[in-house]
């Protein structure tokens, strides 16, 4: 896929600001209502985020869905 590269950095970010923030998979999962798997699949690529959910976890994290985005 031409954006592959793209959407890993995009995962790598979103694991770095969970891990940032000091919350486990599981701390997320609990914080938001969702089973663990929902998170862990979210991270490892198997499933993708909409809009929203992005917003929900920006908002949990303390980054702004824009740092998400950015290419590096």
């Amino acid at each position: 896929m031409p954006y592959q590269a793209r959407y890993d950095g995009f995962l790598a970010r979103l694991i770095n600001a969970r891990e940032e923030a000091g919350l486990t998979q599981r701390d997320v999962a609990e914080r938001l209502g969702m089973f663990h798997s929902w998170i862990s699949k979210t991270e490892s690529g198997d499933r993708r985020l909409d809009v929203m959910e992005l917003i929900l976890l920006a908002d949990l994290y303390g980054k702004t869905p824009q740092y998400f985005l950015e290419a590096e």
